[in-house]
């Protein structure tokens, strides 16, 4: 009898996140699952750890199904860390983050917890992938995703993802029958235009509220941004690779040992 695949499951969004039951509920269809999520929420957390503070991990139930459930106090990165050296007895087959409320698409994967939790799963050698949903609403509909997210994941576990990749899965906020389809995507090149709200409290003191506009520059149609302003789900593969190779002869054009 073949053995079911080990699915792990981590969010940013926090443990209770309607997301992230969704994504359960998904994978509990694919194979074994193991949740470990943070406690409260954490969404742009980007890459963050845990080191100057005590990290609490316990188990918990908060719905029906086969899952195992962990509640951390950390960061997704925190979950991820802590569910490979210490709460798994074998490596997860997959890794899947999400569903993330909002999206993840262009420069937002910089920031993103989702999706660092799935790029720290991918620097241990597990294949991962980040869902994010284009609908910031806590009780957002989810479920014009399922069918494209077990899809998508299916062809992850049969096919695998290439090496030191994980995949960056955008979904429009669009009804089922209205999603036209996956698109495999680069990038699209874009930034926040950012703005500080500056108020001063009742005791005198200046504080802040980072405000901002979202500025896409890319015209492109092979874009993440094109396909999901076109009724498709963006597919983006990752590199967790920083280094600009491109860059690397011109620098060695540089008198640096003269």
């Amino acid at each position: 009898m073949q053995k079911k695949p080990l699915i792990l499951v981590t969010n940013d969004d926090g443990i209770t996140a309607p997301g992230l039951r969704c994504l359960i509920k998904i994978m509990n269809e694919l194979g074994d699952v193991v949740v470990v999520a943070p406690d409260s929420p954490q969404s742009a957390m980007g890459h963050a750890i845990t080191i100057n503070s005590t990290l609490y991990c316990s188990p918990i139930t908060i719905d029906d199904g086969e899952q195992i459930e962990y509640s951390c106090s950390g960061t997704p990165v925190d979950c991820v860390k802590l569910a490979v050296n210490e709460l798994l007895n074998r490596k997860p087959d997959l890794c899947v983050s999400g569903i993330n409320h909002g999206s993840n698409s262009s420069i937002n994967v910089i920031y993103s917890g989702t999706m660092s939790a799935a790029v720290e799963a991918g620097i241990e050698g597990i294949p991962a992938i980040g869902f994010s949903l284009l609908d910031y609403n806590w009780e957002a509909d989810f479920d014009a995703a399922r069918n494209y997210i077990k899809r998508i994941t299916l062809n992850a576990l049969e096919e695998g993802i290439p090496e030191n990749v994980v995949l960056n899965v955008n979904i429009p906020k669009l009804k089922e029958n209205e999603i036209k389809g996956i698109k495999v995507c680069r990038q699209a090149k874009a930034f926040w235009a950012e703005e500080f709200d500056k108020r001063v409290n009742p005791q005198g003191r200046n504080y802040y509220w980072l405000t901002g506009k979202f500025v896409n520059q890319d015209k492109g149609q092979d874009t993440d941004e094109w396909a999901l302003e076109n009724g498709y789900i963006s597919v983006v593969p990752v590199q967790f690779d920083l280094t600009a190779h491109h860059a690397i002869q011109k620098l060695n054009t540089w008198k640096l040992n003269d």
